[in-house]
C-alpha cells in the first residue's frame, strides 16, 4: 500500500511552512464532525466528543447508517441535497431532541457533516437585518479610510469582539493594520506591521476556501477524529472546509502570546485575490454559530465589494489620464516617424505615462535619459549585467539594490525599476527614487521565535510591543496599472516600428530592383556587345590556321587551338549569361503539357552520349510522368542537368548516370543520378549561385548552368535540391508545380 500522507508528530516553526493543516485530523471542541461514505451514507469516522453532545457512544456510531443519528425523514432530505451540484445549504435538525446546525460537503470519498449547536438567545435572522444598514454605511463613507473604519466599527458593534482590525497584505505577504476599533482598555495596534510568516501561505490558501475561521478559545483540547485513517481510502480525511478544524498548534501558541483568547478571522477577496483579512481578537472565550459566522462572511463580502469598487474608480480615472497620454504618444510616434523625438523631444514624454522621477529609452546602442537618472556608464552596466538576463520582456522591482548590488551607488535616483524590453536592442526604463520609511512593527520581525526551555523546543515570538524599523533601499512599489501601461507602449511602439521598418524596406526594395534591372541591362548589353569581338578574333584566327597555318609550325598551331577553345568557352559563357537574364525578365511562361521522355530523347540526341561519353552507363527510368511547362525552358533544364551529371562522372573508372522520377510528398518528383566527384556540405547551395563552382579548374564550365536550373525551376514554381557527399556521386532532385497548385 502507498505510504499516506500524516500530521506530523512534532509541528514547530521549521516545519510550520509545510504544516499540512488540512489534515490537521482533530477539531475544535464547540460541534461533532462526522464522515460517512457518500455512496452510501454508512458513518466511517467520528470526532471523539460525539457521546458529549448525542449521548452515543462512538462504537454506536461507527459502521452504522446515518438514519441511526438523523432518522429516515433527516436522512432522506440529505440524499436530496446531495443530489444538487450547487454548494450544500446548513440545515437545523434535531438529534436527540436537541437543535443543531449541520453544514455538510463532499470529501473525496466522504460525506464530512459539521454538527454545531444552534445559539438560542438570538434570532438566527438578526444580523441578516443589519446588514442593508451595513451597506448603507459602507456606500456614505467619503474617502477608502473612513471605509476601513466603517468596517471595523460595525463588525466590533455586531459581533462584540474586543479589537476588530482590517489587515491589509502587501505584495510580499506581510501585513499591516490599516483600521482598528477596540475596547478603550487596549493597547492600539493602528499602523502595525506583521511578517508574512504570521500567515503562512498554507492558511492564506484556505482562507480562499473558506471565507471565515472561527476560533473560540486558544486554551481548548482538540478532538481527535476517530479512527484517524478513512476506511474508504486509507487517508487522512482533508477537513479544510470544516468550520470545525482544529488550529494549528504554532498558530494557538502565537495568539496565546499576544494576550488572545478567542478569534475570527473573515477574508477580504478582491478580484479572486486575499487582499487582506477583518481580524477579530477576544480576551475570554467567544463563540459564534453558523448564522452569526455567515452574516460576517457577508459582511465582509460586501466590504469586498466596495473595496473592489473603490480601487476600480482610481483605476478608471488613472486609466482615463494615462489612455489620452498613451495616444498622444501614438500620435507623435506617427507624426515624427523618430521614436526617440516622439518619445522623449515632444510635448509628452514617455516619463509622464508611468509615474517616476526619470527613465531611459536605449535605442539601437545609445542612451536617451529625462529626469533623474543613474549615469549612462551605469546604466550600460545595468542594461548588461542584470536586464538583459532577465526571461521575461517586463521587470520590475522596487529594491533594485537587493538584486543588483552596484544600484547601491544611485539609489538616490533608481531604488525603483521598471524595465520594458520592446525589441531587439530596444528598451524602455522607468526609475523611482529611494523613499526612506519608518516602520512600525508589531514586535520586531527579525525575531520570530525564541527558545522555549520549558517545552525545550523552539516557539513563536512573545513579544509584540512596537518595533521601529529604517527601511532604506526602497521606493514606492509598482502597480498593476503601471505593468498594463508598459506593456501597451510596446504595443504601440512594436506597431510603429514595423510600420518604419516596412517603408525601409519598401524604399531599399525600389533601390534593389532598380540596382538589378540597371545590372541585367548592363550585363544583358555587355554580353551582346562582346559578340562582334570574339567573332572578329574568331575569323581571324581561322584565316591564321588557313593561310598560315604551314608558316607557323606546331608549336604555333597548338597556341591557335588553344585560342580557338577560348573563344569558344567564351561564346558558352555569353550564351548562359544571355539565357539567365532572358530567365529572368520573362515573368509569366506558357504552359503546355510536355513529355518528359521524348525531351530526354531529343537531349540524349544532342549530347550523342555512346561517342562523346563512350564509358558512361546511361539508364532512363521507364513510364516518365507528362508536365505543365514551357517546353523549351524544360529542354534546357534536363539538358544543363546532363551536362553537369556527365562531365562530373566522367573520371570515374565506369561512370553511371540514372535519370527517373518518384512520388514524394504526392509531388511528381524527378531525379537525376551520377556516380562522379560529389560535393562539399558547405556548397550544397552555393552551387546554385551565378559564377559559382565547386569543381575548381579541372572541368569545363561558367558558373552559371545550375544557377539557370534552378531559375527554371523556380520559374515553375517547384524546387530543386541536392543531395550528395564527396567523391560518392550527387543526386539532383527537382519537382514543377502545376498551374492550379500552390
Amino acid at each position: 500500500m502507498a505510504e499516506h500522507e500524516t500530521y506530523p508528530d512534532l509541528v514547530n516553526l521549521e516545519n510550520c511552512e509545510r504544516e499540512p493543516i488540512h489534515i490537521i485530523g482533530k477539531i475544535q471542541e464547540h460541534g461533532v464532525l462526522v464522515a460517512c461514505d457518500k455512496a452510501n451514507l454508512e458513518i466511517t469516522q467520528v470526532s471523539r466528543n460525539a457521546a458529549d453532545f448525542f449521548g452515543i457512544n462512538l462504537k454506536e456510531l461507527l459502521g452504522k447508517p446515518m438514519s441511526s443519528l438523523l432518522g429516515d425523514r433527516q436522512v432522506q432530505h440529505l440524499r436530496e441535497s446531495l443530489k444538487s451540484e450547487e454548494e450544500h445549504e446548513p440545515q437545523e435538525i434535531l438529534v436527540k431532541g436537541k437543535k443543531y446546525i449541520l453544514l455538510s460537503h463532499i470529501s473525496n470519498d466522504s460525506l464530512v457533516l459539521d454538527f454545531e449547536p444552534v445559539n438560542e438567545v438570538q434570532d438566527p435572522f438578526f444580523f441578516q437585518k443589519k446588514l442593508n444598514t451595513i451597506l448603507n454605511r459602507f456606500q456614505k463613507a467619503r474617502s477608502f479610510e473612513e471605509l476601513t473604519r466603517e468596517a471595523a466599527v460595525v463588525t466590533r458593534q455586531m459581533f462584540g469582539y474586543d479589537r476588530v482590525m482590517v489587515y491589509k497584505f502587501d505584495e510580499e505577504w506581510n501585513g499591516v493594520v490599516i483600521a482598528e476599533c477596540k475596547d478603550k482598555n487596549l493597547e492600539p495596534w493602528l499602523g502595525l506591521h506583521y511578517p508574512a510568516t504570521d500567515i503562512p501561505e498554507q492558511s492564506r490558501k484556505l482562507f480562499l476556501k473558506h471565507r471565515v475561521r472561527i476560533i473560540t478559545n486558544v486554551h481548548y483540547k482538540p478532538v481527535p477524529i476517530e479512527p484517524e485513517f478513512s476506511p474508504l481510502n486509507g487517508e487522512a480525511l482533508d477537513i479544510s472546509l470544516s468550520g470545525l478544524r482544529a488550529v494549528s498548534p504554532i498558530h494557538i501558541e502565537y495568539l496565546k502570546n499576544m494576550g488572545v483568547a478567542a478569534s475570527l478571522s473573515a477574508a477580504i477577496v478582491v478580484k479572486g485575490k486575499l487582499w487582506g483579512l477583518i481580524a477579530c481578537h477576544h480576551n475570554g472565550k467567544k463563540y459564534l454559530d453558523l448564522y452569526q459566522r455567515e452574516t460576517c462572511r457577508f459582511l465582509a463580502q460586501m466590504f469586498s465589494n466596495e473595496i473592489t469598487l473603490h480601487e476600480t474608480s482610481n483605476l478608471l480615472s488613472k486609466s482615463e489620464l494615462t489612455e489620452n497620454i498613451r495616444r498622444q504618444l501614438m500620435a507623435q510616434m506617427k507624426y515624427h516617424q523618430d521614436i526617440l523625438a516622439a518619445l522623449n523631444r515632444d510635448t509628452v514624454k514617455f516619463t509622464d505615462l508611468i509615474e517616476c522621477t526619470g527613465g531611459a529609452i536605449y535605442y539601437i546602442d545609445r542612451w536617451e535619459l529625462n529626469g533623474r537618472t543613474p549615469t549612462p556608464e551605469q546604466l550600460d552596466s545595468l542594461l548588461e549585467n542584470f536586464i538583459r538576463k532577465q526571461s521575461k520582456s517586463l521587470f520590475l522591482t522596487r529594491n533594485l539594490s537587493a538584486l543588483f548590488p552596484e544600484a547601491e551607488a544611485y539609489c538616490a535616483e533608481a531604488s525603483g525599476l521598471l524595465s520594458l524590453r520592446v525589441a531587439d536592442n530596444k528598451y524602455i526604463l522607468w526609475f523611482r527614487p529611494e523613499v526612506p520609511q519608518v516602520i512600525n512593527w508589531g514586535g520586531n520581525p527579525n525575531l520570530k521565535a525564541y527558545y522555549n526551555k520549558k517545552e525545550d523546543r523552539i516557539s513563536p515570538r512573545r513579544s509584540f510591543q512596537k518595533w521601529t524599523e529604517k527601511l532604506t533601499g526602497f521606493a514606492e512599489p509598482w502597480h498593476q496599472i503601471d505593468k498594463n501601461n508598459a506593456r501597451s507602449l510596446r504595443e504601440n511602439m512594436s506597431y510603429i516600428l514595423l510600420h518604419l521598418q516596412r517603408k525601409e524596406i519598401e524604399a531599399l526594395n525600389e533601390k534593389l530592383l532598380a540596382a538589378h534591372k540597371e545590372l541585367e541591362l548592363f550585363s544583358y548589353g555587355l554580353s551582346h556587345d562582346l559578340r562582334a569581338p570574339v567573332r572578329g578574333m574568331e575569323g581571324f584566327i581561322k584565316i591564321l590556321q588557313e593561310d598560315y597555318g604551314q608558316l607557323l609550325g606546331e608549336k604555333g598551331n597548338r597556341m591557335l587551338e588553344m585560342s580557338n577553345g577560348l573563344i569558344e568557352k567564351m561564346n558558352t559563357l555569353i550564351d548562359d549569361i544571355l539565357e539567365y537574364f532572358r530567365l529572368g525578365h520573362s515573368d509569366e511562361i506558357t504552359r503546355t503539357p510536355v513529355d518528359t521522355a521524348s525531351v530526354l530523347k531529343e537531349v540524349v540526341e544532342l549530347f550523342n552520349i555512346p561517342i562523346n561519353f563512350p564509358k558512361t552507363s546511361f539508364k532512363i527510368q521507364q513510364d516518365l510522368p507528362v508536365v505543365e511547362g514551357d517546353q523549351r525552358m524544360i529542354f534546357q533544364l534536363w539538358s544543363n542537368l546532363l551536362n553537369n551529371a556527365l562531365k562530373y562522372s566522367s573520371e570515374e573508372e565506369k561512370p553511371i548516370v540514372e535519370i527517373g522520377w518518384e512520388n514524394v510528398k504526392g509531388r511528381k518528383t524527378f531525379f537525376i543520378k551520377d556516380n562522379g566527384i560529389g560535393v562539399e556540405p558547405q556548397f550544397k547551395e552555393r552551387i546554385f549561385e551565378t559564377f559559382k563552382r565547386a569543381a575548381g579548374s579541372r572541368f569545363k564550365g561558367t558558373g552559371v548552368g545550375l544557377a539557370i536550373v534552378k531559375r527554371i525551376v523556380e520559374k515553375h514554381k517547384g524546387k530543386v535540391w541536392l543531395e550528395s557527399k564527396p567523391g560518392n556521386g550527387s543526386v539532383f532532385y527537382f519537382y514543377l508545380e502545376g498551374p492550379n497548385e500552390d
